[in-house]
């Protein structure tokens, strides 16, 4: 199970100090298909990165499995079962995408058809791209799958996606949103998806409104979703009361 307890974000501008999040307290039980979703510049993506590690957050706690890991570096975190994807993933000139994949499963012997099962589920073709380097020579969107193969590759007790469709053609987005039900449904992982795409909220258990560094609605994708769809008058109306001011 995750466990965030109030946790805060703060940066200082100048002379002023900005609340990024303020006082997030949530629980993600295991093998749940979690969604965050809200405006852009809510606070989602650095919730994520504050679970990963790749932020620090001001005050409050996060507990992995009941572990305090407030403190664990990155790698620290990845050993205890955490994998992150990234909205724009980095390059790595000199390495192969089997050099990567082999990497991330820990298996120095991982077979040309692993290495395919995991490329086909984000749809590239192993024969395609194995020996081709994670360079400035693939497209961003060539990169974002590799990157999400990887992370299939590391057998992840906790996968977090931020804005996993970002990049991606229709064809390979049908293929991705396929891969997150079927890890969903083997019950092997916990899934975090940070995500404005309807099919991929349809999926989750559980859909968290992020706005304003605050959780401003929380419930089934069922409940959430036709409200984020009769969204169109640039408000959102789940993060406004009925008389029209924010919650």
């Amino acid at each position: 199970m995750l466990e965030l307890k109030h946790i805060s974000y703060t940066v200082q501008e100048g002379d002023s100090t900005l609340g990024i999040l303020n006082d997030i307290s949530l629980s993600i039980d295991d093998h749940k298909l979690v969604v965050f979703t809200g405006p852009n510049g809510g606070g989602k993506t650095t919730l994520a990165k504050i679970i990963m590690g790749l932020v620090k957050p001001t005050a409050g706690q996060i507990l992995w499995n009941g572990q305090d890991i407030t403190d664990l570096g990155i790698t620290e975190r990845a050993r205890l079962g955490i994998s992150y994807g990234f909205q724009q993933p980095p390059r790595f000139k000199g390495l192969t995408v089997r050099d990567l994949l082999t990497l991330a499963s820990g298996d120095e012997k991982l077979s040309k058809d692993r290495c395919c099962q995991y490329l086909t589920k984000v749809g590239l073709c192993a024969n395609d791209y194995l020996d081709r380097e994670v360079d400035v020579s693939l497209s961003g969107g060539e990169v974002k799958r590799i990157e999400i193969a990887s992370i299939l590759a590391r057998n992840s007790q906790l996968m977090i996606f931020d804005e996993p469709e970002a990049g991606i053609d229709l064809w390979s987005f049908a293929r991705l949103t396929e891969t997150f039900e079927q890890i969903h449904a083997n019950g092997t992982a916990t899934m975090i998806i940070i995500s404005h795409q309807e099919r991929i909220i349809s999926l989750a258990d559980e859909v968290i409104v992020v706005g304003d560094g605050a959780i401003r609605h929380r419930g089934s994708a069922q409940d959430i979703l036709p409200q984020i769809l009769a969204d169109t008058t640039g408000g959102c109306p789940v993060l406004m009361t009925k008389g029209g001011a924010a919650q």
